[in-house]
Order: C-alpha cells, then sequence, then structure tokens
C-alpha cells in the first residue's frame, strides 16, 4: 500500500466508525480498565544507540553537536562523522542474544503487566518490520522483527503488549549535522537522516536540545501525513493496547494529526475488540481523549482521571550505556505505591545491551520488584484512591524530570489505596515499632468502623487501637523491612 492509499484508507476508517476526528467525538473514548487496573509496566529502549554506549540514548543527535562531549568521543573513537556516521553503528547492532521469551519470563516475574518497546526512538531506525522505512531491524542490524517477536512473547505470557514511537522528534533530530561536513549531508541517506530540519537564524536558542525554530514551527505537512501513516501502519500490524508518544506531538502543527490518528487507533481497535489508549505528554490531547503521562516525575495529589509516570531505572541513560548508575529496587517500589495512591500507573524502563541481553544491575531490581509485589501486590492491583492519597511530611515534587534522588521517607509517611471494602495502608519506611496512623483516628462514634487489621505479607491478625488523635498498630519482627510494607484494614 502507498502512503496515499494509507491516508485514504485512513480517512475511510473514520468517515466510518465511531470516533470522528474532533476532540468532542474522541472524548468520549473511556480508559481501558485493564490499565486502570494493572498499574504496573515494563518500557524498553533498546536501538543503535546502544551499541557506541556513551552519553545517553540521544547520542544520535550530539555526535554531530560540537559542543557537546558526545562529538569528542565519537571522532577520538571512530573517526569523523563524514567517514562514521550514525549509520555506521547499524551493522554493529546485531542483538545476536535477544531472546524475546527470555525477556518475557522476567517482566512477568518482575510483577508488570503490560510490556512497551520503542519501536523507533528520535534516531529514525524502526525496531519493527515496515514499509515505509527500509531503515528497520528486519532488514538491517539484528535481521529480525524485534518488536513483533517481543509482541509474540508477551501474547504467550499474558502480558498487555504496547508500542511506542518517537517518529516525530526525527524531524530535527539530526540537524546539527547540517552544521559541518558530515554524513547527514550526504543524500544517499537522506531516507534515514532526514529531513533534519535546521534554520541557522534560530540556532542560538535552544528548548528541550532543539532549536527555538523547529519548537514553535512545527513539522511540514509533508512530513506530518508520513507521520500518519508510519504510525497508522505501526497500530495496524501489532495491535498494541498503548500507543505511547514522547513530547515533541504538543506542537500545534501536529493537532489535526492527532486527531485522525486518534480517531484511526480507536476506531481500529473497536474493530478489533480491545481496549486501548494513547500516551501523551504536556498539553497534546485534552485528559478525556487520552491518558497523561508525566516523564520522570509524579503527581503531589490524587488525580479524578488515571494517568502515568514513565521513568527508568538507569539515572544517567533509557538507553543501554557503560556507566550507567541504577535505582535500587526500594526506591523504585516507593514511587509505584506513591503513584498508584493517586490514581497512577508506573512504567519503568530498561536498556538492554547491544547483543540484546538485559543488564544483571536491572535483572536484580526487577526481580526485587517482583518479590515485593508477590507480596504485596494486592493492595497495588485492580485497586483505586481512598479519601486521601497518604499522610507523612514527604510528598513528590511537581513536574518532569523531578526522581532522581530517593525521597527520604519516614515512619511517618503512610500511602493508602482501596479495593472491595478494605484500605490498604503502607508504610513507606518502615522502623519496626508501632505504626500510628493519624487518618484512622476514631474523632467520633459515627466514624468509620475497622473491623480487622492484617499485615499483608503475612495474612496475620494484628493488634490494634483506635483512639482520638490515631490508630496504633502492636508491631511485631515482620514490621522491620527496607521496604514498604503494607497494612490490609476492612472498615465498615
Amino acid at each position: 500500500m502507498t502512503k496515499q492509499e494509507y491516508l485514504t484508507l485512513i480517512d475511510t476508517v473514520i468517515e466510518n466508525g465511531k470516533y470522528k476526528d474532533d476532540w468532542a467525538s474522541l472524548s468520549h473514548h473511556k480508559t481501558p480498565d485493564w490499565f486502570v487496573n494493572d498499574k504496573f509496566g515494563i518500557f524498553i529502549h533498546f536501538g543503535i544507540y546502544s551499541v557506541p554506549a556513551f552519553g545517553n540514548e540521544w547520542y544520535a543527535r550530539a555526535m554531530y553537536d560540537k559542543n557537546e562531549r558526545e562529538f569528542v568521543h565519537h571522532v577520538k573513537t571512530y573517526g569523523n562523522q563524514n567517514e562514521f556516521g550514525y549509520k555506521d553503528f547499524i551493522p554493529m547492532f546485531k542483538a545476536e542474544k535477544f531472546n524475546a521469551g527470555e525477556w518475557a519470563d522476567l517482566f512477568k516475574k518482575s510483577g508488570a503487566k503490560y510490556v512497551m518497546p520503542v519501536a523507533e526512538h528520535h534516531d529514525g531506525f524502526a525496531m519493527y518490520e515496515t514499509d515505509f522505512n527500509r531503515w528497520n531491524a528486519k532488514k538491517m542490524g539484528p535481521c529480525k522483527d524485534i518488536v513483533g517477536e517481543l509482541k509474540n512473547a508477551c501474547d504467550e505470557k499474558n502480558l498487555v503488549f504496547c508500542a511506542s514511537s518517537h517518529r516525530a522528534e526525527h524531524y530535527f533530530f539530526m540537524n546539527m549535522g547540517r552544521t559541518f561536513d558530515s554524513d547527514v549531508n550526504n543524500d544517499e541517506y537522506a531516507d534515514f537522516y532526514g529531513p533534519a530540519y535546521y534554520c541557522p537564524e534560530f540556532d542560538s536558542g535552544t528548548v528541550h536540545g532543539t532549536t527555538a525554530d523547529t519548537y514553535s514551527r512545527g513539522a511540514s505537512q509533508e512530513w506530518l501525513e508520513d507521520w500518519l501513516v508510519r504510525t497508522c501502519e505501526l497500530i495496524d500490524k501489532y495491535q498494541p493496547k498503548i500507543m505511547y508518544f514522547d513530547w515533541w506531538i504538543h506542537n500545534h502543527s501536529f493537532k489535526p494529526y492527532l486527531k485522525k490518528l486518534a480517531a484511526y487507533y480507536y476506531n481500529r481497535a473497536e474493530e478489533w475488540g480491545k481496549e486501548v489508549t494513547i500516551n501523551y505528554k504536556h498539553e497534546a490531547f485534552p485528559p478525556t481523549v487520552a491518558t497523561f503521562d508525566v516523564e520522570r516525575g509524579a503527581l503531589t495529589d490524587i488525580s479524578p482521571v488515571p494517568w502515568q509516570t514513565d521513568t527508568a531505572i538507569g539515572k544517567k541513560s533509557w538507553g543501554y550505556i557503560t556507566d550507567n548508575e541504577y535505582k535500587p529496587a526500594r526506591q523504585i517500589i516507593c514511587d509505584l505505591v506513591d503513584i498508584v495512591s493517586k490514581n497512577g500507573n508506573l512504567l519503568i524502563n530498561i536498556g538492554p545491551k547491544a547483543d540484546g541481553t538485559i543488564t544483571e544491575e536491572e535483572t536484580k531490581v526487577l526481580l526485587g520488584i517482583g518479590e515485593w509485589l508477590n507480596a504485596n501486590g494486592e493492595g497495588i492491583y485492580g485497586t483505586t484512591f481512598w479519601k486521601q492519597f497518604g499522610e507523612g511530611e514527604v510528598n513528590a515534587e511537581e513536574g518532569f524530570f523531578k526522581d532522581y534522588h530517593e525521597k527520604k521517607f519516614t515512619s511517618e509517611d503512610f500511602r493508602f489505596t482501596y479495593k472491595n471494602g478494605f484500605v490498604y495502608a503502607f508504610q513507606m519506611r518502615p522502623d519496626g515499632n508501632d505504626v500510628k496512623i493519624k487518618a484512622f483516628a476514631k474523632h467520633n462514634p459515627h466514624d468509620f468502623i475497622v473491623s480487622s487489621v492484617t499485615l499483608l505479607s503475612t495474612n496475620e491478625r494484628l493488634e490494634f487501637e483506635r483512639t482520638a488523635n490515631e490508630m496504633i498498630i502492636k508491631a511485631n519482627d515482620d514490621f522491620k523491612s527496607d521496604n514498604p510494607i503494607c497494612f490490609k484494614i476492612e472498615i465498615n
């Protein structure tokens, strides 16, 4: 099918479908029940950038920017960019040890319920088989449909398969290669590097690593139509239950195409009998149309609509680099509990090596999360928010890129979830002593009744007392833990 034929198909699906390409129609789309219940997913940044394994997953851009250390590293290690460009990493990206079944096994053990590979990152290399991009993992590099193999493995393990596309950012991503003699300017590779849009009069202003001109003016109609077709093909081939987009789609030039994309996706999902959603950042979509996502951050209170945090185990990079630093499992568990208490989900990222193996550090963290969820998952999966998300002095900081440092929770910090007549109270940093929760104080005879309290991980019934100031839960040896502990509180 040609691009023009695909554009015609998109219009036909929208014309005949339930959802039209306007916000009024799309606002009737419901957040999937599975998403609300599943709470925890795996994000995967795996691509060519894992070959140089230096700096971060933006290596493809930074290696052409004379102001970045990746530029110096590249010249020193591989040679000048007109002789060894980003494309020359592709034969080195072999993924010879990639085993989708082993990945899915690990994700299952981690307690994750959904899995989201980056199908195409900003660098323009598709990790899936496609008719619209010859630069893809099925034809080059690994010569495998990485996305397709992972989808099949997830289906076998009953993991919800999702996908991420960062294709929008590729419009400008390689543009610093325009500023000097590099292979970005070679017409032979224009379909890989291009358009690499660059406007020199704006090169002194930057917003999130792009020229101010690129940020403000947006993309061309030709590019936007191409983006729409490629994204719809990805949707049709792999039927992901989440379609995730990075930040640049919030540029105003994308708005008409976002409406078409959402209408096409949601109508296709109706045909397949699947519940789906879109993940977006900033103000790309209205909150009733898709699911808001906060990158490396969180909310400070309960959201009336479901939302998601995406963050990484690695502190320095989403993709694999040799000197990455990793968060401990405890930090991620605490973030998961905090996020779920505010009606959110956590999507945690790993960055596999170029050979297709997952690092020992990330494997250890995932297994640690899984062990904790095996004992405490009842208070996470299928829950909703309570009348307050928690108590204590420590809270998340509002906004993006705020979660690098572990929050300094104390024994007085709690987070609450609710399900089927039970409140699940998580003590975020147990100290082994009697637990005191102010939210369960008995102020008057008309307060709710606490019928029982159990330690969720052991199902042991616990002694408790309610006063006018707090509820006191009598401690035992099982209260000693490096991770949050959960009290299952029956209320009437």
